[in-house]
């Protein structure tokens, strides 16, 4: 079963209600049908007809309604008020089934729950499936809601609505599954097209009263729907209660005016109220007549007294709107009062009586009642003609040969030809003809001439009315010619690629040279831009093409064209050099020279000219001193180029000291040198390898040479040194290999000095050794020492002191 909804909007005033039915008896009940919504204004309780119900209470501000079951299935709704305060108080009753309102018997549901006294949080009511009880209250007995009930199909209902407290209008949704009958439907939902406007058709034609055939709705209305009737009322309250029906042939009583039709199942009794408008207007819906304009002419013999001819019937199509013609007559006159009247109508071609703008008057009568019509006007303006001048234009030839044909751009004479006005255009022809036509317009930015000269015609047209004076422009074609120039410069700015800021006007007195040097002169990157005078090149140009570039000079007397030249813009290279650089010289080699040369690339050094920092003028010097050299190379162009380089010094080293710390586990060697140049070492090598750490670690013991090298090739110091070391052991067995024991790298002669003693295990000096002599041998008075650890004792000729021990073995 579907689910009904019915939305019951029950406006209640207590002020008094005067019409002699109301829906707040039952006789008056209103029926509810599917989906229907009525609107009423109820107050009091009418006849008290609720003498016999359950919940005690009476009528106090009620609403009948008769439901008829059409399906079966159960009957319950939620009643909710407008307002949510809980001191709204709303009860219901309900009689049947098949009850009349002559013999209503007992309510078999009912709810007189106050919200307040009972203690709810709600102020609703209704029948639900969840409720068991069939009636309650009144006061704070129940919850507001009882039991639904169980309805057959044919079977009907009366329900009141009360509501003894407050003034709140509620809504009514249905929640059982009982269906009830569907009412009539508009057959027209879009209920503007209802709507009826005419003219005043009633004596006297100016109150806005007219009779309206409301008859015309009623087939709308209904469509093919059969057993329905249809009536019309002036309120909503008498087409709700079906009273004070009015004629379907009506004199309005206001405009606009809504009027009422009630569409009713003649079966079922369900109906609906559909709303429309009358409207009484003079309007006959067309649309407005527009102003009209027309260009002043010399048809009247002055083409500047705001006077011509104008031909109304141009605003008919406008006024019509794609309407009948034949509904309505439309008529033109010079006054309201002349319209108004329907007389003195004027031609369909009228010229104006006043200069410049004249309003006129439209009537526009309807042919079917010619009492409705209706008077607009509008204005007839007479725009002047735009002033125009005769101008000529000179061009160059374009070809070099003067047989005076080439390409004019036009517009060039555009604010000759308009007098500098703003808000004007041109437009160019071959023939006046052409121009009065306006047909086969000329391309007006590039034209090659005919004949020379030749007068070409010009509308001047005024770009807001669209209004034009013919004026003619001759052109002429000039034969004459200037000089063409070379302007030179060097690759200088410092970016050798070609491209150069050059200043044109320093080719005028070449490009002027034997003429008119009062000429002015124009400078294009085409021959064609020149020709037609469209993107001139600023005085300051860079050329676009590296090193050669051809711009055209255009000269001009006086506005004319006297000829266009060729000027070539040629940016010189510099010439080729290597980079600045550094050279080495060693200190120690002095006086020994070194060369110096300019370093041109990729040509012969021949080709140029050099100038020295020393004012020598070749292409290498020698020099022996340290400094910076700088030679200017410059080309046959003029273009010239300095290259710089630096002498810097460099020497042999000089070793100051060498740090030795040895007797160690790891000895090292520290060279400490001095001097011009950039230095590395080596160790017992003069060929290397060298290293550019001047500190050797881990050197074994015994005599060295140290190598100290310049980088830059200025030569090579050495020095010998000494690493003090000890033996771990010896082996003194007859196979030659460690047959003694010495200290190393004290065989030298600063260490002669030296003191050795060795000492057996007991402190006994077993013998004292020569720092020059071959060593111990492992004897002591002739006798081999046996095999185990001995100790000994140094003093340097230094000063150090060593103490150790080593082994002997056999």
């Amino acid at each position: 079963m579907s689910r009904l909804k019915y939305s019951l909007i029950a406006l209640l005033f207590l002020s008094i209600f005067t019409h002699a039915q109301t829906p707040t008896d039952c006789s008056n009940a209103i029926v509810t049908c599917d989906n229907s919504t009525i609107s009423l204004d109820v107050s009091g309780a009418g006849t008290q007809e609720l003498n016999g119900n359950n919940c005690g209470s009476q009528e106090n501000n009620s609403l009948w309604l008769r439901v008829n079951i059409t399906t079966s299935g159960t009957l319950g709704f939620t009643l909710t008020p407008e307002s949510t305060a809980l001191s709204e108080d709303y009860d219901f009753f309900i009689f049947g089934p098949n009850a009349s309102c002559n013999n209503l018997g007992q309510t078999i549901r009912c709810s007189t729950t106050n919200p307040t006294n009972a203690g709810l949080d709600y102020n609703e009511t209704g029948m639900n499936a969840t409720e068991t009880d069939d009636f309650e209250g009144p006061g704070a007995n129940g919850n507001s809601f009882v039991s639904m009930i169980d309805a057959t199909a044919g079977e009907s209902y009366f329900i009141v609505i009360d509501r003894p407290i407050g003034n709140s209008a509620f809504s009514l949704e249905w929640t059982g599954s009982a269906e009830f009958s569907n009412p009539p439907v508009n057959a027209t939902p879009n209920t503007a097209q209802l709507n009826i406007e005419q003219c005043d058709q009633l004596i006297p034609f100016n109150d806005n009263i007219s009779q309206f055939d409301l008859s015309v709705n009623t087939s709308l209305i209904i469509g093919n729907q059969t057993n329905v009737s249809i009536e019309y009322f002036e309120t909503a309250q008498d087409a709700t209660l079906n009273t004070n029906a009015i004629n379907t042939l009506y004199e309005n009583t206001s405009n606009p005016q809504t009027i009422h039709a009630r569409l009713t199942n003649n079966s079922t009794e369900c109906f609906i109220v559909i709303d429309f408008e009358l409207r009484v207007s003079n309007d006959l819906g067309l649309a407005e007549p527009i102003d009209l304009f027309e260009c002043d002419d010399a048809n009247d013999g002055s083409s500047t007294n705001g006077q011509t001819t104008f031909n109304l019937l141009l605003n008919n199509a406008i006024i019509l709107n794609n309407q009948n013609p034949n509904n309505v007559t439309i008529s033109y006159h010079q006054t309201f009062e002349d319209a108004d009247s329907a007389i003195n109508p004027l031609p369909q071609l009228f010229y104006n009586t006043i200069p410049d703008s004249q309003e006129l008057f439209v009537r526009i009568e309807n042919n079917l009642n010619n009492n409705c019509f209706e008077v607009k006007s509008f204005h007839i303006n007479v725009n002047p003609l735009p002033e125009a001048f005769n101008s000529s234009l000179l061009q160059c030839d374009d070809t070099g040969i003067p047989d005076g044909f080439t390409i004019f751009n036009l517009t060039q004479a555009h604010d000759a030809l308009v007098g500098n006005a703003s808000d004007r255009n041109t437009q160019f022809y071959a023939s006046l003809n052409d121009a009065e036509l306006d047909s086969n317009a000329i391309n007006a930015n590039s034209y090659a001439n005919t004949t020379n000269p030749q007068t070409l015609f010009v509308r001047v047209i005024d770009a807001s009315s669209g209004c034009y004076t013919i004026a003619e422009l001759e052109l002429m074609v000039s034969t004459t010619a200037a000089n063409d120039a070379t302007i030179e410069v060097c690759d200088d700015d410092g970016t050798e690629d070609g491209l150069h800021s050059f200043n044109l006007s320093d080719a005028n007195t070449s490009v002027l040279t034997g003429i008119n040097t009062n000429l002015s002169i124009t400078y294009y990157a085409s021959y064609q831009e020149a020709l037609l005078e469209t993107q001139p090149l600023p005085n300051n140009y860079t050329n676009t093409t590296p090193y050669s570039q051809i711009v055209y000079a255009r000269v001009e007397d006086d506005n004319a064209c006297y000829g266009i030249n060729e000027v070539e813009l040629i940016v010189h290279t510099l010439p080729h050099l290597e980079d600045d650089t550094s050279l080495l010289y060693c200190l120690n080699f002095y006086p020994e020279l070194i060369t110096l040369n300019a370093g041109v690339i990729g040509d012969l050094p021949n080709n140029y000219y050099y100038n020295w920092s020393t004012n020598e003028t070749t292409y290498e010097i020698q020099v022996n001193e340290i400094g910076t050299y700088t030679v200017t190379v410059t080309n046959t162009n003029g273009c010239s180029k300095t290259r710089t380089i630096t002498v810097v010094p460099s020497n042999i080293a000089t070793i100051d000291t060498i740090d030795i710390a040895d007797a160690s586990t790891n000895n090292i060697v520290t060279i400490n040198a001095s001097g011009e140049g950039d230095y590395e070492y080596a160790l017992n090598s003069e060929n290397g390898p060298y290293q550019d750490s001047p500190i050797f670690e881990n050197v074994p013991p015994g005599l060295h040479t140290v190598y100290v090298r310049d980088k830059n090739n200025c030569g090579i110091v050495e020095d010998a040194i000494s690493v003090i070391g000890f033996p771990k052991f010896f082996t003194p067995n007859g196979d030659a290999h460690n047959p003694t024991w010495h200290v190393y790298g004290i065989n030298t002669p600063n260490q002669v000095r030296s003191k050795i003693h060795i000492f057996d295990r007991f402190g006994k000096l077993i013998t004292q050794l020569d720092p020059q002599g071959p060593g111990w041998d492992g004897t002591y008075n002739g006798r081999n020492m046996p095999t185990g650890d001995y100790w000994f004792y140094i003093i340097l000729q230094d000063g150090r002191e060593f103490r150790s021990h080593f082994t002997l073995k056999r």
